[in-house]
């Protein structure tokens, strides 16, 4: 009856911690995603194989070995046993061995650079992570989106993805992978969602006084064709994002409303990521502008000696 209980008391236990898996790494929605998650399943199994009978051996040589049993075979001398040595160095071994070729062959197979085989053509998306928004830029459509991200289901999307200033983290947890965003650099990620839904995305790593505020969604469209008139859509916007008004946006801010830009300038993603290497260039140009200076100037004070005659030799003649 009292493990009857004790069953019953962890089964609805463990059904109300997992009634807050919805929406998050343990509920997911695309093939990344369900690959992680069953990465994550694997690898406690094979850990819990240690934990489960080591609580239960505890548990049970604390009762077998009470104060009050009178029965039980005292052996002070006892010392050694190779059964129980063999166990206890082999079950880990082998648990380590296998998590460690699971974990060699994930990591290839979950590169978050690599593009997901087998599903067509990837839609690219550039990702800016502002103070504290998240800008998407959309290259081939030419259009681009604050603080909601749409793409159409069952197509692979190639996210480019740089800071403005402080690094981020990108992060939809229903569709895999997070990756951070920095400046000055450019990171790649490659997601797919296998069903249409609105998905939560969010900044994963602390950035300042507007973090809570750096979320998103994620939207994916029933068809491609849903996304195409989505587009068309955000095309007849009037707002434009040129170079120019990028810096205002750019500006830190909180809570940021859902904005679209119905035109984009061509490189704006590429001028960003480059923004922090101008200086760096002009100073290289200053360096070997000044070096060549140094050199010219050497070549004539050399030039200068080699036909000046000594005062030495004047006085000779």
């Amino acid at each position: 009856m009292l493990i009857r209980n004790l069953f019953n008391i962890a089964l609805a236990s463990m059904a109300l911690i997992l009634s807050g898996c919805n929406g998050g790494v343990l509920d997911p929605k695309g093939q990344i995603g369900i690959d992680e998650k069953n990465l994550i399943i694997i690898a406690t199994v094979l850990m819990l194989l240690v934990v489960i009978p080591v609580i239960v051996m505890t548990l049970y040589f604390a009762w077998k070995y009470r104060d009050t049993q009178n029965h039980e075979i005292y052996a002070p001398k006892w010392a050694h046993s190779n059964k129980i040595e063999a166990v206890v160095w082999a079950v880990p071994i082998v648990i380590v061995v296998i998590l460690g070729v699971i974990t060699w062959q994930s990591t290839q197979e979950l590169d978050p650079y690599k593009p997901i085989e087998g599903k067509g053509e990837h839609l690219t998306v550039e990702v800016v992570s502002l103070n504290w928004k998240w800008l998407f830029i959309y290259p081939e459509q030419g259009i681009a989106t604050v603080n909601e991200l749409v793409f159409p289901a069952n197509v692979p999307v190639e996210y480019k993805i740089t800071s403005e200033s402080t690094m981020n983290s990108f992060f939809i947890p229903q569709l895999g992978s997070q990756i951070y965003s920095m400046a000055g650099m450019e990171t790649k990620l490659h997601l797919i969602a296998n069903e249409p839904g609105t998905f939560k995305g969010f900044s994963a790593n602390y950035s300042g006084a507007g973090f809570t505020g750096m979320k998103f969604n994620a939207i994916a469209t029933p068809t491609k064709a849903d996304f195409n008139q989505w587009v068309e859509q955000v095309k007849t916007n009037a707002n434009s994002l040129t170079h120019a008004n990028y810096v205002e946006l750019a500006k830190a801010s909180e809570n940021n409303p859902v904005a679209y830009y119905g035109k984009v300038d061509e490189g704006l993603f590429h001028t960003i990521v480059m923004k922090y290497m101008q200086a760096h260039g002009d100073m290289n140009k200053k360096h070997h502008s000044m070096g060549k200076h140094q050199q010219m100037s050497n070549e004539h004070q050399a030039m200068g000696n080699h036909s000046m005659p000594s005062s030495h030799g004047q006085g000779e003649e």
